[in-house]
């Protein structure tokens, strides 16, 4: 979610942050297990070669075969039913029809609505042989996402999880995109809170068991700067650096978190040993 629509919703809900009850976290492990099999899926399909089109149709297959749906499909007018933002593309990365190449990067973000609940979640790929900057972004944005879980816990805020993320991508000489957040979702695809990347004195939420959010830093190699295409979606770095994105969807409950996107088979980031 982008800055500007975080702002608004915001000021519409303000201090309304939604608590959920056992049910809703019921609904949002199975929406979010489906979630992290469909990333899973997509570990034995991702080489060269492959085209963004062809990992979009396998999740609109894998969704409709286990009674989901594809919550990016038509959202305000997105075209695909995943994101798929390569190298420099920050995110929002619209599937198509060029191969993939051997030394490409890619993260592929999946929201699946299962019964009305919504899991969200994005991994990194390798492409083949990936240079080693690449490799080291990757490892640097998901320890980025894991210090951010870490973070959570009722009675911090929400700049405890932006300290944690920010803290670590800049003692490791990368930067945190600011044009785009993790979000509070359910039974919504955007909700309250707002969840930065980066620490904010101006906007902290105490965070309540019960609540539900993504966390999905955008960890660039080099400026944080990014800018949107003309296709309204695509957002890129402004100085051509590598990007990359971790997400995971989280529940505050009474004594930490619980993540509901992890993988099942263990492929938590690249390389993924797909014959385990």
């Amino acid at each position: 979610m982008n800055l500007d629509e975080a702002d608004q919703l915001d000021r519409r809900r303000a201090n309304e942050v939604p608590i959920h009850g056992a049910e809703a976290f019921a609904g949002m492990r199975r929406a979010g297990r489906l979630t992290a099999e469909a990333l899973d899926l997509l570990c034995e399909h991702v080489r060269p070669g492959i085209t963004t089109q062809e990992l979009d149709d396998l999740v609109s297959g894998f969704a409709a075969d286990h009674g989901a749906f594809c919550a990016t499909l038509l959202y305000r007018g997105y075209p695909r039913s995943i994101c798929t933002s390569i190298n420099h593309v920050v995110c929002h990365g619209i599937p198509n029809d060029r191969p993939l190449r051997d030394g490409d990067i890619l993260n592929i973000d999946v929201t699946l609505i299962l019964d009305g609940w919504y899991g969200d979640s994005s991994r990194m790929f390798f492409v083949g042989e990936v240079p080693r900057k690449a490799a080291r972004l990757c490892d640097v944005t998901h320890e980025c996402l894991m210090r951010g879980v870490q973070a959570v816990a009722p009675g911090r805020t929400t700049n405890a999880i932006g300290a944690a993320i920010q803290s670590h991508a800049e003692r490791e000489r990368c930067s945190v995109v600011r044009d785009f957040c993790g979000h509070g979702l359910g039974r919504v695809f955007h909700d309250a809170p707002t969840i930065l990347h980066y620490v904010e004195p101006s906007y902290d939420v105490l965070l309540k068991p019960g609540m539900l959010f993504t966390i999905e830093p955008m960890i660039n190699l080099g400026r944080p700067q990014v800018k949107v295409l003309s296709d309204g979606w695509t957002a890129v770095t402004r100085d051509r650096s590598l990007s990359a994105q971790f997400e995971h969807t989280v529940g505050v409950t009474e004594t930490g978190v619980e993540v509901f996107t992890f993988s099942p088979k263990g492929y938590h980031r690249p390389p993924y040993d797909v014959r385990a």
